[in-house]
């Protein structure tokens, strides 16, 4: 490997480093350096840009130890075999770029992953130095977030889980089959086990923090995973049921999608075509409604296509399931309860907090409905007020014509030149 300089190294790894998704920085402990002990916080204001739950944009650091590796994953730009530009850092040379960029107010924290070099075991324990260093040599407060190796010692594991505030094992595909035929060298239930085990470690460590003050913390934010759409023929039904599965077995604070996107040289078992960005975007949409919105993975299934099994592109997922389900409307605002509420498209949870706040002292009009709401021609057709019911909407058979947004023109593409 040629001589490069840390700048060269920088430019290659940290567009290396794009594909990745999940460095999303939100639920971590709060932590600064106002007492003058330490450098950096989880709590200013912010090269990735990450936002917490109360909207704050965190700037991350977002980089690849190296891009070499000894597996030869077929989607994967920086698989063994693949003719790409290749570079490593050195664990000091991140310590040091974290550093110098945070004090030169670029960054609020480090974004980690890396191919594997040599073993799973060195190459995680390289990443762990990079963490221990920044927060022991440095006494780096803020936010770090670690890409680990299922393969690599769980010992290891969980030393990144202590200096971490968020851990990502990617389960890379939804179904096994897809990982057996995709990237052959990677064992689904060793992920799922090293997911486990670092389910249990965040539990037990939560637990004794309760009892005892000084116990460590450990990953405060979690863990969390990704997986590729588009890369093998698993359909939408199937992502959404993948997902659910690993919020419950492993207490994931989020599921990652990345659409797949074709590499140079690519195999021959791979699509020639990347899929819509659009499909990742209603992914993005169904996994909101299974958190936040109270819908089960079997009515997001629902909404899918029956013959593809895909979701409906021009239209977003909580609509398509009203117009399959039209028995279930329209909804009296003034009477339904919370999470019948939610299933109103066109309803966010702030909107249905704001009726069922101002119901308590009146009977809600439409007018009423469309201040409360962004758009009230969305949600028209599915609700009924003191002076609305929508029968002639209701009856309609083209009433997704009246609903679902204009056509628009065509999607950019994310990384098009």
């Amino acid at each position: 490997m040629a001589q490069l300089d840390v700048r060269q190294k920088l430019e290659i790894l940290a567009d290396a480093a794009k594909y990745d998704a999940s460095c999303a920085s939100s639920g971590t402990a709060k932590r600064n350096s106002k007492d003058g002990k330490g450098i950096g916080s989880t709590e200013g204001m912010g090269i990735c840009h990450a936002y917490a739950p109360d909207g704050r944009c965190i700037s991350l650091l977002k980089i690849l130890l190296t891009n070499s590796c000894i597996f030869d994953c077929h989607y994967c730009i920086n698989r063994k075999s693949s003719n790409v530009r290749r570079a490593r850092f050195t664990a000091q040379e991140v310590v040091n770029l974290t550093l110098s960029f945070y004090r030169r107010n670029y960054i609020e924290g480090l974004f980690l992953s890396s191919g594997i070099i040599r073993s799973p075991d060195y190459t995680m324990e390289q990443i762990v130095e990079v963490a221990r260093s920044l927060r022991e040599d440095h006494q780096f407060r803020g936010y770090i977030h670690l890409k680990t190796i299922p393969d690599a010692d769980p010992e290891l594991v969980r030393l990144a889980g202590l200096h971490a505030d968020r851990v990502s094992i990617n389960v890379e595909l939804p179904t096994a089959g897809g990982l057996k035929r995709l990237a052959p060298e990677k064992d689904g239930a060793r992920i799922e086990g090293a997911m486990r085990d670092m389910k249990r470690a965040i539990i037990d460590t939560g637990d004794a923090r309760q009892r005892y003050r000084s116990a460590p913390r450990f990953a405060p934010a979690g863990q969390s995973t990704q997986m590729i759409v588009g890369a093998d023929a698993a359909t939408d039904g199937d992502i959404v049921a993948r997902a659910s599965t690993l919020y419950d077995r492993f207490g994931l604070r989020r599921v990652y999608y990345s659409a797949f996107s074709p590499i140079p040289d690519a195999s021959t078992v791979l699509p020639l075509q990347r899929p819509p960005l659009m499909r990742e975007h209603r992914l993005y949409q169904s996994d909101w409604l299974m958190r936040f919105y109270g819908f089960q993975p079997q009515e997001v299934v629902a909404a899918t296509d029956a013959t593809t099994g895909m979701l409906p592109l021009d239209i977003d997922p909580k609509l398509a399931w009203a117009l399959k389900f039209r028995d279930r409307f329209p909804v009296d605002v003034n009477r339904a309860p919370r999470e019948m509420l939610w299933r109103i498209p066109g309803l966010g949870t702030k909107a249905v907090a704001r009726i069922l706040s101002a119901r308590r002292w009146r009977r809600l009009r439409l007018d009423d409905i469309a201040r409360l709401t962004v758009s009230v021609a969305k949600v028209r057709p599915f609700i009924v007020t003191d002076d609305w019911r929508p029968v002639l909407l209701a009856d309609r058979g083209d009433i997704s014509a009246l609903v679902a947004p204009k056509a628009a023109t065509r999607q950019l593409e994310l990384f098009a030149a």
